[in-house]
């Protein structure tokens, strides 16, 4: 089974334009990200795929690989579709760009999954973490999950779900990581398909996936990563790679 990582790298974020070329500690947050996945030593191979030749470069410089999107695209998932319909690969993880300390053990767990499906029932793998703040709960940015008992997604929401409406049954609340493992014949068919209405509804890819009858099991994790959405996020990102350097001494 050829696993390989690819890290969509988009400049023009709408929220923060050129956030993967910001410094964090000396290098662009996507120099991070890069090294992060790299060092994970999980995959046979590990691309960036961008639609900016400054990123192009920039990976370049420090001897990794890198695709130049020859289109635009709406979401990551099309991004490395597109790159990886010619790549020999079984297994595709998809890493968002502004992660750079995504963790070793989540991906495996991904990876595991794949692993452990013998009859190939899996299409997608990705990771959920538990929330409790109502603030975070209520929060449209982040994309809620609820799942069967198998761990199954049932639906992806910017809104509050489940509903809590009879509160004396306890509820857990779980927010999407936006980190996919894919079967390269799923992230395919999403790619040809043109986008759904429930995705373009919400403006959540996963959504496309289950509209077109994938299955994406969702695996819990504990690990709540800095991402990097906003310049407020971007200082956070600072203050815990500080932090680290300094436990490290």
């Amino acid at each position: 089974m050829k696993i390989i990582a690819m890290i969509p790298a988009r400049y023009s974020a709408s929220r923060f334009p050129g956030k993967l070329m910001k410094d964090l500690g000396g290098k662009p947050v996507i120099i991070r990200t890069y090294e992060a996945v790299f060092q994970t030593n999980l995959f046979d191979d590990v691309y960036i795929v961008t639609d900016s030749d400054i990123i192009f470069k920039a990976i370049e410089n420090v001897g990794g690989k890198v695709i130049l999107s020859q289109k635009e695209h709406e979401c990551g998932s099309d991004r490395i579709a597109e790159a990886v319909e010619n790549i020999d690969a079984d297994i595709v993880i998809n890493v968002q760009g502004d992660e750079p300390f995504i963790d070793k053990v989540s991906l495996s767990k991904l990876i595991e999954v794949f692993k452990n499906d013998a009859k190939n029932e899996i299409d997608l793998a990705s990771l959920k973490v538990q929330i409790t703040n109502p603030k975070d709960i209520e929060n449209p940015n982040n994309v809620k999950v609820i799942t069967d008992i198998n761990n199954l997604a049932i639906y992806f929401s910017r809104s509050v779900i489940p509903f809590h409406r009879d509160k004396t049954v306890a509820v857990k609340y779980y927010k999407h990581k936006g980190v996919y493992a894919f079967r390269k014949q799923a992230l395919l068919d999403f790619y040809k398909t043109p986008m759904t209405p429930l995705e373009a509804a919400e403006k959540i890819e996963a959504i496309r996936y289950q509209e077109i009858g994938k299955k994406i099991k969702m695996i819990e994790t504990n690990v709540e990563a800095v991402g990097i959405d906003t310049p407020e996020d971007l200082e956070k990102a600072i203050q815990y790679l500080k932090s680290k350097d300094e436990q490290n001494k």
